[in-house]
């Protein structure tokens, strides 16, 4: 695999849409039209090993969720998507077909969310490492959402459902490939028009869930300087969550507050701004499962209103 033969078969794989990028992959940097007031950044990887292993991922499934967890970020934001900047790391034995799949998915994934891959690079690397940087846009800095802005009154809503990406990884691992459970940890949906929707709502405090709710909660509590409490018995279980746990022998309730990846959004927000918040991200359901108190840290609690002491996932 030469590298200047595969760079320019990655470049061919990519469009320019929208009008904002000037000058994309081919020269030494990107040139971008800015589409409002500030630009919202984030970096995010994916490494072989740690993130994912490829006897039960495919490239393209790691191309897709690579590119899903970047922009799960700006969403968390409120942020309208703009450009991803790639650098894939790959093995000597990786291949160009392999590298093209790779690329093609996230392609097919920045298309459905008007996302342009502007650049980016590819070095050699012991093991396949993808790492994204994507910048979104916004109005102003006051349209955006931040996880600092929880205060003691507010109540703790979350978007669509959790645990299912937990537990599809799960059954990754016991030899599973298929079903909505796999679906959901391998190819991801960042929450994009939900979370700028939100933002716009009036939310106080927004992340997305990557690392579990058990995790998650308790940054927009420290950020805050505040105590959230969340009733897990409230939050919303993916569909089949509670047959595969029994399965795995697993608790859905820890699943769902600790596996991490459902990349849906926890938000806080005032009870005036409760319809308003209700009606903005529509498809999407919308679930109050807590709320925010004087104080500090996260107070979770199971079945029975049991308080457990779980985190969420962390890479080790």
């Amino acid at each position: 695999m030469g590298e200047l033969s595969l760079i320019a078969a990655l470049e061919q794989a990519l469009s320019m849409r929208g009008g904002r990028v000037l000058r994309g992959p081919g020269d030494d940097a990107a040139v971008v039209r800015a589409d409002g007031a500030v630009a919202v950044t984030s970096v995010d990887a994916v490494v072989e090993g740690v993130h994912f292993k490829l006897d039960t991922h495919s490239p393209a499934d790691v191309g897709h969720k690579a590119l899903a967890a970047a922009l799960s970020d700006l969403g968390a934001m409120g942020a309208r998507p703009g450009e991803a900047y790639v650098v894939l790391g790959l093995p000597s034995e990786f291949g160009e077909e392999r590298a093209l799949g790779l690329v093609h998915a996230m392609e097919r994934l920045a298309e459905r969310t008007g996302t342009v891959i502007a650049g980016g690079d590819v070095v050699g690397a012991p093991q396949l490492v993808v790492s994204v940087t994507v910048t979104g846009w916004g109005d102003s800095e006051d349209a955006l959402a931040y996880r600092d802005g929880a205060r003691p009154g507010d109540l703790v809503g979350v978007t669509g459902e959790l645990g299912g990406s937990g537990a599809g990884m799960l059954l990754l691992e016991q030899g599973e490939r298929d079903g909505p459970l796999v679906q959901r940890h391998l190819r991801p949906t960042p929450r994009l028009k939900a979370g700028a929707a939100l933002a716009a709502a009036g939310v106080s405090a927004m992340i997305d869930v990557s690392d579990g709710i058990a995790t998650d909660a308790r940054h927009i509590a420290e950020r805050s300087g505040v105590e959230l409490l969340v009733e897990l018995e409230r939050a919303p279980l993916a569909p089949g969550l509670g047959e595969a746990a029994e399965r795995l022998g697993r608790d859905p309730l820890e699943l769902a507050a600790a596996a991490g990846e459902d990349y849906e959004l926890l938000f806080t927000g005032p009870p005036d701004a409760r319809e308003a918040v209700e009606r903005a991200p529509a498809p999407l359901s919308v679930s109050w499962i807590g709320e925010v108190r004087e104080g500090s840290g996260l107070t979770l609690l199971g079945a029975g209103g049991r308080e457990l002491a779980v985190r969420g996932y962390e890479h080790s």
